[in-house]
């Protein structure tokens, strides 16, 4: 975990002041419910004790200045003038500013430090939190009435709009909304929510494969459009429907065979994780954590062979931890062709896992993947140490 006491000696030998407040918002891992999202489907994502930090103090001018302390590297705009940069973190941070200007929110200038220990590029959704982090420094700055609802659309708004990243609403909602020791069970649709407690006796193990995902942006346009696809011809049997998420198991039964392929077996995936999902936040409520992991086995089976979006590389890291001691269950996280896999893991076996999944993989491809343990975490909020009103 990053010191904030830390963040704020760097602020304050960069801008000559220390910072009116320190905000945090976390990065997240999705436990079950892949591809659901833009079917207007279930999730089921943790906010992970990884996070991004801005270290913030008004300024009497529309200039917005911002140091990332990870990348050493600054940008600076004015509010007057926003526009696209060359360099793709400054919009996430523009973008979101834009966006609460759009919304009708009046600012004043800010003076920002960014730092992060949210990997980048692993899936553990860094773009995210740090979206969630400045809007949230902007809101307490300007002590803006915005519902945890309202930032994050207005988040995934900047990210779609103006980033050009066209990307569900789960991860700003997880960043917002996380709760310690619990994961979140989110309805795409209206986006409600309900929080779900997850086990202590269990860790979760995110393991980076370290494969670049150079076919997930493609293959996940392509994937949306053969959804759309498939409530196309079911709506000649069903017309209410409006997603696949309005599908039933038993309605895709009755009607499948007619569905041509690719398009049945993306819809297959859909209908199923869907119920897997409710189906898990159930378990973990009732404490079956066994019965959880047989689920996130099931839902990586049905993303290998159904929406076909693992690799084999990825297939190898889940087969190996599944059957190691101490794991319950694991699986593909995220858009898939490459990126991470998750695990639910017993806490005595956690090192021994980590160490042996570690090897195998490396034994079998030659690469070496990055294993970070996770726990639960609580959603944006003033850091730990930051004397100011909490969310």
């Amino acid at each position: 975990m990053l010191d904030a006491g830390l963040l704020r000696e760097r602020f304050q030998q960069r801008y000559g002041v220390y910072p009116s407040l320190i905000v945090r918002a976390p990065g997240r891992v999705n436990l079950l419910g892949e591809h659901t999202d833009y079917n207007d489907g279930f999730v089921l994502p943790v906010a992970i004790d990884r996070a991004t930090y801005i270290a913030a103090r008004s300024r009497d001018d529309q200039m917005v200045q911002v140091v990332s302390s990870d990348l050493n590297e600054e940008d600076s705009f004015s509010l007057d003038h926003i526009e696209r940069s060359g360099q793709p973190w400054h919009n996430y941070v523009r973008g979101v500013v834009l966006a609460l200007q759009v919304a009708g929110y009046s600012l004043m200038g800010a003076d920002l430090l960014i730092a992060s220990d949210v990997p980048r590029g692993s899936g553990l959704s860094s773009s995210a939190a740090l979206e969630i982090a400045v809007g949230y420094a902007f809101r307490e700055l300007n002590s803006l009435s915005i519902s945890g609802t309202e930032l994050a659309l207005l988040a995934q708004g900047a990210e779609n709009n103006f980033v050009g990243v066209q990307c569900g609403i789960m991860d700003q909602l997880i960043a917002v909304f996380g709760r310690g020791d619990h994961a979140l069970l989110i309805d795409c649709r209206d986006l409600s929510h309900r929080v779900v407690p997850l086990p202590s006796s269990v860790a979760i193990v995110v393991c980076d494969s370290r494969l670049p995902r150079t076919l997930a942006a493609s293959a996940y346009n392509q994937r949306r459009q053969e959804c759309n696809t498939a409530v196309q011809l079911l709506q000649q049997w069903y017309p209410g429907i409006r997603a696949l998420r309005d599908v039933s198991e038993d309605q895709f039964a009755a009607h499948c065979e007619r569905l041509p392929e690719p398009v049945r077996s993306r819809a297959r995936h859909v209908v199923r994780e869907n119920r897997r999902t409710l189906e898990g936040a159930e378990a973990l409520e009732r404490g079956d954590v066994v019965a959880f992991g047989q689920l996130m086995n099931a839902s990586h089976a049905s993303l290998r062979d159904d929406y076909q979006v693992s690799l084999p590389d990825i297939d190898l890291l889940v087969e190996r931890a599944q059957r190691l001691a101490g794991c319950y269950g694991s699986r593909l996280t995220g858009a898939g062709f490459g990126g991470c896999t998750v695990s639910l893991v017993e806490h005595s076996e956690v090192e021994t896992f980590s160490r042996d999944l570690l090897q195998a993989y490396h034994d079998a491809t030659g690469r070496t993947a990055t294993i970070y343990v996770c726990r639960a975490s609580d959603g944006v909020g003033r850091a730990v140490d930051d004397a100011g009103p909490q969310k």
